[in-house]
């Protein structure tokens, strides 16, 4: 890689972090603030020896994220979750038994961390309807020890919490120098994903769908989990699931093995489009605020691989892309300067060789904007590699290249009986291999003929330049090959563009003009005219119209057009300018 171009990636990775780096503190404390201690580390603090756990014991691993004391009924109007409250029975000698059970209902519905109430000296005990509640809720009550004083719990919760969100920062920060050393040296995305595994203690799995690529760090997981977990992924991706579509966090819980358990869902967004998602399930380990900061730093290190890697194929595609453009130019220097380069390429001179163009187009996408052709582009990269692959895979030689939001295969052989089955084979492969891939993209190739001589290349390349661009009009097939045009491949010569116009205005224009006019459908009666060779009972059937009506329609066609149908030269002359209309996009 030249200077240049390393500057050029430096460059671009620089930008995409600038912003990162800006933000990577703020997300931190963002994160460490739904970080905090639990129910059982309060009680573990000396200032709460005395105190104990009365109700909700299944509440005991909440996470408190800050006290508050409660001096106001209607303190729980500016609650938030995961607050900690502390109060006193005093007031719950006037209420009933019905206010205190819709307090613990109301702190339970704002998902409070729990209670702390000094039950004694104001009353006995609480009763066993607001016990029993809380239970059901699994929402914590604890009795406080009527010696101590509320401020301290609250001064010691609150240096536990400071203490415990200081130590998860470190940490987190240690993750992330971790994740970006491991991706500047190159380490993969596999090491990415471990790493992550191994700071979460969770399986995590790391799905792209720009290269279809899943990566599972399940070691240490259930074994029951494992088929489970990958079935989520997929029922993840399926068309009618709009949650894949999402720019952000999806944290939700779900069914596996008759348990519900918490689930993240991290994208991938580069340049403001999807390529993946990283995802994690609380299986082993309860999912909490460092979990999440964790996965977030490791969704934009991996971008930011993916980048890099973009990047460097660009690099190296743009190579062979320039060598390409030399090969099929009319320039006669450049041409020269790329067949002594040929061997570089192992491209032999006088082998047999043909070039094939694909076309990609969005399928959710209807015009072609600026964004999406940087998404198609970005597509286009592990496309490329697919398809070399696969020509190492079935022998063939060659080089691939793109241009635009399409790319070029230039394929060598040597004995030129074998040529017609193996780009049949190779083809097919292709075909499955990007729909696999990349299945929110449409692909059309267009085959050009086989010529002699590597010279001859530019040939082959316009054959399969008209076989793409006609294909996408006159047929639903992926592949189309020159040979299968039929009359388009005159048709379709550029010189004879005005020509064609000439004749579609003489011929069928004044029909087409009609319809529109009028309402009708003539030209598509007149369509399936041809397609049905002129019989008028399988017309009729085909178009649903009673049989006389076809009839008049024909009449109509002849009288407005001018032509006969019973002419073979009138009738020609009508078949061809419906090929034409199709061909000009009329």
């Amino acid at each position: 890689m030249d200077c240049k171009n390393q500057a050029k990636i430096i460059a671009c990775v620089h930008d995409f972090m600038a912003p990162y780096c800006f933000t990577l503190k703020k997300e931190l404390l963002s994160m460490a603030r739904q970080n905090g201690i639990s129910i059982e580390d309060m009680l573990k603090l000396d200032v709460m020896k005395s105190s104990s756990l009365i109700a909700g014991f299944r509440g005991a691993r909440n996470t408190i994220s800050r006290v508050n004391i409660m001096a106001d009924p209607d303190i729980l109007e500016w609650t938030a979750e995961g607050e900690f409250l502390l109060t006193t029975a005093y007031s719950f000698k006037q209420d009933n038994i019905d206010a205190q059970i819709e307090l613990i209902k109301e702190c339970a519905s704002k998902k409070l961390a729990g209670i702390g109430i000094k039950i004694s000296p104001y009353i006995e005990t609480l009763s066993s309807e607001v016990l029993d509640l809380a239970n059901d809720l699994s929402f914590p009550i604890i009795d406080i020890h009527s010696s101590i004083p509320l401020s301290d719990i609250m001064m010691s919760t609150f240096k536990e919490i400071f203490n415990k969100q200081a130590s998860l920062l470190e940490r987190i920060e240690k993750v992330h120098e971790r994740l970006m050393g491991a991706m500047l040296e190159g380490n993969g995305l596999e090491d990415l994903a471990q790493i992550v595994q191994e700071n979460i203690k969770n399986p995590v799995i790391l799905h792209l769908s720009f290269s279809n690529e899943i990566i599972e760090c399940v070691n240490g997981t259930n074994e029951s989990y494992s088929s489970e977990l990958t079935k989520e992924v997929k029922e993840f991706y399926e068309s009618n699931n709009t949650k894949n579509r999402l720019k952000k966090l999806i944290e939700d819980k779900v069914l596996i093995n008759g348990k519900y358990i918490k689930r993240m869902i991290m994208p991938i967004v580069l340049r403001d489009h999807i390529y993946g998602h990283l995802f994690t399930w609380g299986t082993d380990m309860p999912l909490g605020g460092f979990d999440l900061a964790i996965i977030e730093s490791a969704s934009t290190t991996i971008a930011l691989s993916i980048l890099q890697e973009l990047s460097v194929k660009e690099v190296e595609i743009r190579y062979r892309s320039e060598f390409f453009e030399d090969l099929i130019s009319i320039d006669s220097k450049r041409k020269k300067k790329a067949l002594d380069r040929a061997r570089f390429f192992n491209l032999q001179i006088e082998d047999y060789y043909v070039i094939e163009v694909m076309s990609f187009k969005h399928k959710n996408e209807s015009n072609e904007t600026d964004t999406l052709i940087d998404y198609i582009q970005d597509f286009i990269n592990p496309v490329v590699h697919t398809i070399e692959e696969l020509m190492q895979y079935l022998n063939l030689r060659g080089i691939v290249s793109t241009k635009a939001n399409g790319v070029q295969i230039l394929l060598s052989f040597q004995d030129k009986k074998q040529i017609s089955d193996r780009l049949k084979d190779f083809n097919k492969k292709i075909v499955e291999c990007i729909s696999n891939k990349c299945d929110n993209l449409d692909v059309k190739i267009g085959v050009g003929r086989t010529y002699k001589g590597l010279g001859n290349v530019d040939k082959s390349f316009q054959d399969a330049v008209r076989t793409v661009r006609i294909g996408k009009v006159i047929t639903y097939k992926e592949i189309v090959t020159f040979d299968e045009l039929g009359i388009f491949k005159i048709l379709s010569q550029d010189s004879l563009v005005d020509e064609l116009e000439d004749f579609y205005n003489s011929t069928l224009k004044p029909l087409v003009d009609y319809d529109k006019k009028k309402s009708t459908e003539l030209v598509k009666t007149l369509d399936v005219y041809f397609k049905n060779n002129g019989n008028l009972t399988r017309i009729s059937e085909q178009l649903f119209t009673h049989y006389n009506t076809v009839l008049y329609r024909i009449t109509r066609i002849s009288e407005i057009t001018g032509m006969d149908l019973e002419d073979p030269n009138h009738r020609l002359n009508l078949e061809i300018a419906i090929k034409i209309k199709e061909l000009l996009g009329k």
